[in-house]
């Protein structure tokens, strides 16, 4: 009754059975290699917070930079918008760059107005009835700018908004500042010949 069964394996067909399927087990199941220790791992992934070489490190972040740099040249003559700067990156600023340089601005010769007012005012005496026609016909183009420059920030809008439904702030600001500066030094460079509007 309290005996050992007669079909439960003996302790030595135990051992034997045991060192049999050993084999078996590690040729099989097993990962083969024994798993590193946290130490061991920690120290795989800690990296130098100063690199080893200090001066091919400067150097390799300088070529990057100006790498960089380049790119950022080319877009503003491409108008590749990968590279462009972030106050030029987006389609409502393409958009607007478009919609600007389709159109003949005023503003474009503001400057020059104002630097030949700055000229003449050297050569003319002060007081002079010349002078004073002259500053007359400089506010009257200053005031002609600034009504082209609202009217072209209300037709911008309007496209903005049918186009994109919603019109990103600033994008209003970026045009009309872009349609006083002379053509030819526009950047990012013009893309589209006059009267090319955008759709």
């Amino acid at each position: 009754m309290f005996g050992r069964k007669k079909d439960e394996p003996s302790a030595q067909e135990s051992v034997g059975q045991v060192a049999a399927d050993a084999p078996l087990k590690s040729a099989g199941a097993g990962k083969g290699a024994p798993t590193p220790k946290r130490r061991a791992q920690e120290a795989a992934r800690k990296r130098p917070l100063v690199p080893t070489d200090r001066k091919a490190s400067k150097e390799a972040e300088r070529v990057a930079v100006q790498d960089q740099r380049q790119k950022m040249r080319q877009a503003l003559d491409t108008g590749d918008e990968k590279y462009l700067p972030v106050r030029d990156k987006g389609p409502q600023k393409r958009y607007a760059r478009d919609f600007v340089d389709a159109r003949f601005s005023l503003g474009e010769y503001l400057m020059f107005g104002a630097l030949l007012f700055v000229v003449i005012s050297f050569i003319i005496p002060s007081g002079s009835e010349t002078l004073s026609y002259v500053l007359i016909a400089f506010w009257v183009m200053f005031i002609v700018v600034f009504l082209d420059v609202l009217l072209l920030s209300r037709k911008l809008r309007k496209g903005l908004a049918q186009k994109f439904g919603e019109v990103e702030r600033g994008t209003v600001w970026y045009g009309s500042m872009r349609s006083l500066q002379f053509r030819r030094l526009r950047l990012p460079k013009p893309q589209v010949q006059r009267g090319q509007y955008p759709s």
